[in-house]
């Protein structure tokens, strides 16, 4: 009798090329450390290695506009739309070696697992690697997946710039990475995606891999509180003081005090003011206007507005209570995003058939499937985190996780490819 697929999968050589992808750009720090930013050195040495890597498997490989690498395994018995898997490749700045590229190369095993169990598809299979996921460079994250779902057009995004002016055109001119037409991801019939979790849910449990319900939400919202910038000494306390910064301390403390009440009917409800610029940030003058970066999430699209109409609330009473002035702008915003039935149930049915433990939890970060969701039905599967710790050297998945991850990773993707 013919192996499975998912029981060819072999983790030396997905480590190997996990640890491979992981010193393009590697970091002098504790652990293992990457810096890959989309235009660099890194992260073309890490594009070219993974076209390699395609090439060595026979995939036939395309490069978008935008970057965007996919390879597609097409065998004579294959027709029709293919099923797609992978993540992306590029790192936060000091990132882990596991955020993304698990991700793809779990997806290139997966296919040469097929592969070497002479599995017969009857869909082509797509591995991508999606540009720019992480936002660190250009646009506010998932800007591949961006332009492949369509949601945002291949010159809006070559337009974008860095923080020194180069346009994405250009960055990806450099390292020779700029291709033709789009990815659309329209045409698949159905997406998967391996990702660490980056929290602790697995790793308490006990799980090597989970199923992902549903991706949360996420808004991003620009608070300023402008009062009157004095002399610190000269300036009595009291009501002839305007401040700023202490006016907009109470906004963080509103907003956590916020979330933690949301919590007691939606445990995935956060609120975070992650920023704050002050001005003209001098320790002898009363600040005169502060800059705030409000983040909000969760599952329920409900939970964000009424956090956001609550930011809103405490921002006007600053106003009355501290005579200072405001805004509030909400310009980023993600829905949550439910994964497909179908693609839950396969990775689910994967996991009892290799008799590896999964657990079904939400995502509180974002990743592309968020944009891929939207055009076809996708699926996401995580791998524990020690400690729950990402974007950072620190991060660390087991490389038997890793393995019994790709395997249920595997086993679905057969199953949506009709290899079995």
């Amino acid at each position: 009798m013919s192996p499975r697929p998912d029981e060819r999968v072999d983790g030396d050589r997905l480590r190997e090329d996990i640890e491979r992808n992981g010193s393009f750009g590697a970091t002098e720090s504790d652990g293992h450390g990457r810096t890959n930013t989309t235009g660099s050195d890194a992260n073309r040495e890490a594009r070219e290695y993974l076209v390699g890597r395609m090439d060595d498997a026979g995939l036939t490989v395309d490069v978008d506009a935008v970057g965007n690498v996919a390879g597609y395994w097409s065998p004579p018995t294959a027709s029709g739309a293919p099923v797609a898997a992978g993540s992306h490749l590029d790192s936060v700045p000091d990132g882990g070696i596991f955020d993304g590229p698990l991700g793809v190369y779990a997806a290139l095993e997966a296919v040469r697992a097929m592969q070497d169990a002479g599995a017969t598809p009857e869909r082509p299979v797509a591995v991508v690697s999606f540009t720019e996921e992480e936002g660190t460079t250009f646009a506010s994250g998932l800007l591949g997946s961006s332009v492949a779902s369509g949601a945002r057009s291949v010159e809006e995004a070559l337009a974008l710039t860095d923080a020194d002016g180069r346009t994405l055109k250009d960055a990806l001119d450099a390292i020779d990475f700029r291709g033709e037409g789009r990815l659309d991801a329209s045409e698949w019939d159905a997406w998967l995606e391996l990702h660490v979790e980056q929290h602790t849910d697995l790793e308490r449990a006990g799980a090597q891999a989970g199923v992902v319900t549903d991706i949360t939400g996420i808004t991003h919202c620009e608070a300023t509180v402008t009062g009157e910038a004095n002399h610190a000494g000269a300036t009595p306390m009291g009501a002839e003081r305007t401040d700023a910064l202490a006016a907009a301390s109470e906004f963080v403390l509103a907003m956590e005090a916020a979330a933690e009440e949301r919590v007691e009917t939606d445990l995935a409800a956060v609120a975070t003011v992650g920023s704050l610029d002050v001005s003209p940030n001098a320790t002898n003058v009363v600040p005169g206007r502060v800059d705030t970066g409000l983040d909000v999430r969760s599952v329920e699209y409900d939970s964000m507005n009424r956090l956001c109409d609550r930011a809103r609330e405490e921002l006007g009473r600053l106003e009355d209570d501290r005579g200072v002035e405001t805004t509030f702008e909400r310009g980023f915003d993600l829905e949550p995003t439910p994964m497909a039935e179908r693609c839950r149930e396969a990775l689910a049915t994967a996991g009892e058939t290799a008799g590896i433990e999964t657990l079904s939890l939400h995502s509180g970060a974002a990743h592309d499937s968020m944009y891929v969701a939207n055009v076809t039905d996708a699926g996401m599967l995580f791998a524990p985190s020690r400690d729950g710790i990402s974007h950072s050297p620190r991060e660390w998945t087991d490389w038997a996780d890793c393995e019994a991850a790709t395997r249920v990773l595997t086993g679905a993707l057969a199953t949506l490819a009709g290899a079995e």
